[in-house]
């Protein structure tokens, strides 16, 4: 196969060979592809936000380390940074697939014109698409203006897709409060999405002191809650409970 094109431009800026945590029930590879064009505030992997750092890799040696865990792993996760930001992540996930790979993509659906060509290829079998706020109010953790018009896009464009796929929240309760929740809640439930997952900050890796060390941590979501919104989304949890 001929991986020239995908090669010369496909930017890796990290590789996983081996998880079991993002992509539940599954052993999994995560490739990390370079540059994101939102600046979240509590973003763990800041350092892949750049188009291009160094030591990067290209991703002919990653598919040769893929090529070498066939029987080993089930799958290969890409995310990022925004994988869906480079235009060869189509061809990637196919030559993923190729190798007999479940193929995952993390987005946060800041393009879904992008998101839609990725789904096109027909090597997705799972999306986590990232619902980082109240659409109308994106802003306060991606602090782009505007940010919000593009992810509602992106998750009716998963939601038509019929591809199998979780929503999910990042909750820190100084960027977000609760009526946060249920509102997000209440708009993607309207689209007629059926999971959605809220993932407890932890401070760990966060590179924002003030995030870190907030008088409001530990993030919880109390029982009555979770309740509430159970009431709303047919699969709604919470992932990252300290009992976790």
């Amino acid at each position: 196969m001929d991986r020239t094109a995908t090669s010369a431009r496909l930017r890796v800026g990290g590789f996983e060979p081996l998880t079991t945590v993002d992509w539940e029930g599954r052993l999994s590879a995560v490739v990390f592809l370079q540059g994101c064009p939102w600046r979240c505030r509590y973003c763990h992997n800041s350092e892949l936000a750049p188009l291009t750092a160094p030591g990067m890799r290209p991703w002919a040696e990653i598919y040769e380390d893929l090529q070498a865990r066939r029987g080993f792993i089930d799958a290969v996760v890409f995310s990022g940074g925004e994988p869906t930001l480079q235009s060869d992540l189509p061809l990637a996930m196919r030559e993923a697939a190729e190798l007999g790979f479940e193929v995952a993509l993390h987005t946060n659906g800041f393009d879904p014109d992008a998101l839609r060509r990725a789904l096109d290829s027909g090597a997705v079998d799972y999306v986590a698409l990232d619902v980082k706020a109240p659409f109308e109010e994106y802003e306060l953790i991606t602090q782009i203006p505007n940010s919000g018009l593009a992810a509602r896009r992106s998750v009716r464009v998963l939601l038509d897709s019929g591809v199998d796929h979780e929503l999910r929240t990042t909750y820190h309760p100084a960027l977000l409060s609760k009526d946060h929740l249920r509102q997000i809640a209440a708009e993607v439930a309207e689209m007629g999405a059926a999971r959605w997952i809220i993932q407890l900050f932890r401070p760990e890796g966060c590179p924002v002191r003030w995030l870190r060390e907030s008088i409001l941590l530990p993030a919880e979501v109390p029982p009555a809650l979770r309740s509430e919104l159970s009431e709303l989304i047919d699969e709604f949890g919470v992932r990252g409970d300290l009992e976790d």
